[in-house]
């Protein structure tokens, strides 16, 4: 366990007000730090819930995001694409000391290479501008990547809509990713590109938030590149098998082989089905490991204990 050193007085920003960004703001005004929400709009419920200030912001505009965030130690960002790489930059300008990206999925390591991944959303030129602005001589500033594979809420009911997340994913919906638990139905990959059982990390986004906030404790001077945690480590067969033991009904599954999914990407490509294009991209993108983890520092760092995939699925459904 890390021990808290010059954490007592930082200014932590998040970036956005979505469901995640309300999670962490939860987690973290549980402590003594000064929280200060950057926001498009205006959201009272914040400051009343939480004992933080909301600055509203144009992400546009970099001198009004440098002078929110001036005298801000860690930003944390839960937004993507050109607002995030804005911020970035903003960040630097005001010489915040830590960057934390909005990359809350699977290991960096385990994406696709920069231009081939379909859910890239300046995910690799974001990573890029911090690994150069981490590398200055002249006011660098440190990040830190949180991976934390998939959030159990992608299986609840109304899916991740229900929690207000998920709006860059394109996997909204209750049942857009592999399971739909109301309606009995599931679609997984059979195998890896090897043939071997498709390994995937989960974890329930209200641990993620607790995750982030015991790192912080810590301090973020002995963060490393990159904080990888876990709430249940699943095969896709095992993911479908719990839901099928927890609702106490047979589930019907399709399983896919590797190269049935290439053939339907293929196939929607070809007909210009974006949406079922999407779909199978997430199907592929599991089978290639993009969720698998082999090991997780921070569960062993922090004090916190996450709850299971089945715990969690019983207390949201229940048995049908």
């Amino acid at each position: 366990m890390g021990r808290r050193t010059s954490t007592a007085m930082m200014r932590i920003a998040i970036a956005g007000a979505g469901g995640f960004a309300s999670l962490l703001a939860h987690e973290l005004s549980r402590s003594a730090y000064a929280i200060i929400v950057l926001s498009t709009k205006e959201h009272p419920e914040f400051e009343a819930n939480y004992d933080c200030q909301v600055a509203v912001v144009d992400y546009t505009i970099l001198e009004d995001l440098q002078f929110a965030l001036e005298g801000v130690d860690l930003v944390i960002s839960t937004i993507s694409g050109a607002e995030q790489l804005n911020l970035i930059d903003a960040a630097r300008r005001a010489r915040v000391r830590c960057f934390v990206p909005s990359e809350f999925e699977g290991s960096i390591s385990h994406r696709p290479q920069a231009g081939s991944d379909p859910f890239d959303n300046d995910s690799s030129t974001a990573l890029g501008q911090l690994q150069h602005w981490s590398q200055s001589r002249q006011h660098s500033m440190k990040y830190t990547v949180f991976s934390c594979g998939v959030f159990y809420e992608r299986f609840a009911p109304g899916g991740l809509q229900a929690y207000n997340m998920g709006v860059s994913c394109r996997i909204r919906n209750q049942g857009d990713y592999m399971i739909d638990v109301e309606r009995r139905i599931a679609e997984v990959p059979e195998a890896n590109p090897q043939g071997r059982p498709v390994t995937m990390i989960l974890t329930s986004a209200f641990d993620v938030a607790r995750f982030v906030a015991a790192a912080v404790e810590l301090g973020i001077e002995t963060w490393p590149r990159e904080w990888k945690m876990r709430g249940a480590r699943l095969t896709t067969q095992r993911l479908h098998e719990i839901c099928s033991e927890v609702r106490g009904v047979e589930f019907e599954v399709i399983t896919r082989p590797y190269e049935q999914i290439e053939q339907w990407l293929r196939y929607y490509e070809q007909n210009r089905d974006e949406a079922k294009w999407y779909s199978m991209q997430h199907l592929l993108q599991t089978a290639n490991g993009r969720y698998a983890m082999s090991e997780t520092n921070l569960n062993d760092a922090v004090d916190v204990q996450p709850i299971s995939f089945r715990q969690w699925l019983y207390n949201t459904w229940g048995p049908a």
